[in-house]
């Protein structure tokens, strides 16, 4: 296969996906992106984003490399990985800088020389600086500026976010993935990426809130005039739903997720009273009918709370009700029937679901699932690098050059975390 081949791999507490994708040079359109194979296994030792139990998780991506492998048919050397879960943080930094040339004029290692005085300027103890994402500079007092390159000036500054990660909890995942053999071609905040996956430039210029719902945590990222404004990880998914019905209905977690799968709806109206089913053909041990009515209530009440929290997020910013883009859910979780009715009523914003439609593929029934939206995005930010654009900084060569810096830290994280593998 002599075209590139990019890897997403996307680490959920669930499952395990891989999306791959193949750049090929077409004469009137330039470089193009296909997604050609998307495969997913049982996650093991992952729990919230967080390496629990590294033997299991570097089994279970394994499992996942070798079927990806399989599908298809060379061997996988890298890979875009993508990080989430609690851990990681959000902050705002500010970096002030001369301009270094007498004549005034401002040049790329002076907008990266300002980047990393705000790096500097806040970098906690014990986390790992997964992005710096600058949203505006400011130069000589005039504030507003998107790209400052060439510009005249004495004094520049200019305000970004930090993303962050627990320094041990990025190494053991980074340790978990080099441990398959697999390198690490960028480190990813997940959700950025989805978002990248499930939105359009017009979409996050009006303002739109991303909700990534997956097995342990639901992430949102908030876009506003094109930049990143907000970001959350909520330690509360699509799991506590099936443990919810569990309790309810006094059943094993295995019948609850099949019973939520199959029959499931955050919508009671949905069901009547006579609507009910047997728990044994779900896998319960004992026969026992149940009502779908009593089930949707479980499910819709904790739907709520949900909901609840990522208003309380938007509420925090100032943008309760306040995007005119919605709120896109995306994830594993969004695919349960009644959750963009239950968005639109706490959130009270068009609401819809997201996934992949726009990416090229000869499997677009697996793609285009909303599940895949992490692993497609972690392609397309590769795909975004190699062009030599950072994807998660809108296409701009302001935003290229803000991604070099990371560059430069996954490039000293990758040779550290390689020391670590017998």
């Amino acid at each position: 296969m002599s075209q590139p081949l990019l890897v997403g791999l996307d680490l959920g507490s669930s499952r395990i996906r891989l999306a791959m994708g193949q750049v090929s040079h077409q004469h009137d359109r330039g470089f193009a992106l296909s997604v050609i194979g998307a495969v997913e296994v049982p996650s093991s030792g992952i729990s919230k984003g967080v390496i629990s139990a590294l033997e299991d998780a570097v089994a279970s991506v394994s499992a996942g490399l070798e079927r990806a492998e399989q599908q298809v048919g060379v061997p996988l050397d890298e890979a875009v990985v993508g990080i989430s879960g609690t851990h990681i943080t959000v902050m705002d930094a500010k970096g002030v800088i001369g301009v270094s040339k007498p004549d005034g004029d401002i040049r790329e290692e002076d907008i990266e020389r300002v980047l990393e005085s705000a790096k500097s300027a806040a970098n906690p103890a014990n986390f790992e600086i997964l992005h710096v994402l600058p949203h505006g500079f400011t130069i000589d007092g005039q504030s507003g500026i998107k790209d400052p390159l060439g510009m005249h000036g004495i004094r520049m500054e200019a305000d970004a976010h930090l993303v962050l990660g627990l320094a041990g909890n990025v190494r053991n995942m980074t340790k978990c993935v080099f441990r398959t053999g697999l390198d690490i071609a960028s480190l990813v905040f997940g959700p950025l990426a989805a978002a990248e996956s499930v939105t359009n430039t017009r979409e996050r210029e009006l303002g739109v809130c991303v909700v990534n719902i997956g097995a342990s945590t639901t992430s949102i990222v908030v876009f506003e005039e094109g930049e990143l404004l907000h970001a959350s990880v909520l330690p509360i998914g699509s799991d506590h739903i099936t443990s919810d019905i569990a309790i309810g209905l006094r059943t094993s977690l295995d019948a609850a997720e099949q019973l939520k799968v199959q029959h499931g709806s955050a919508i009671p109206g949905d069901y009547v009273k006579r609507d009910q089913v047997d728990l044994s053909s779900f896998g319960a041990e004992d026969a026992e009918d149940v009502s779908l009515l009593l089930v949707s209530e479980i499910i819709e009440a904790r739907v709520e709370e949900i909901f609840e929290k990522i208003e309380e997020e938007l509420h925090r910013i100032d943008r309760s009700g306040m995007l005119p883009a919605g709120a896109i859910l995306t994830g594993g979780g969004a695919r349960l029937r009644g959750m963009v009715d239950v968005a639109k009523r706490i959130l009270r914003l068009p609401a819809s679901i997201g996934a992949s439609t726009h990416i090229s593929t000869s499997m677009p029934e697996i793609v285009h699932d909303p599940a895949f939206s992490t692993a497609v995005g972690l392609v397309e930010w590769g795909f975004a690098e190699i062009r030599g654009v950072s994807k998660g900084e809108r296409g701009t060569m302001l935003r290229s050059r803000g991604s070099n810096i990371i560059g430069s830290v996954q490039s000293h994280l990758k040779k550290m975390f390689k020391s670590f593998i017998p």
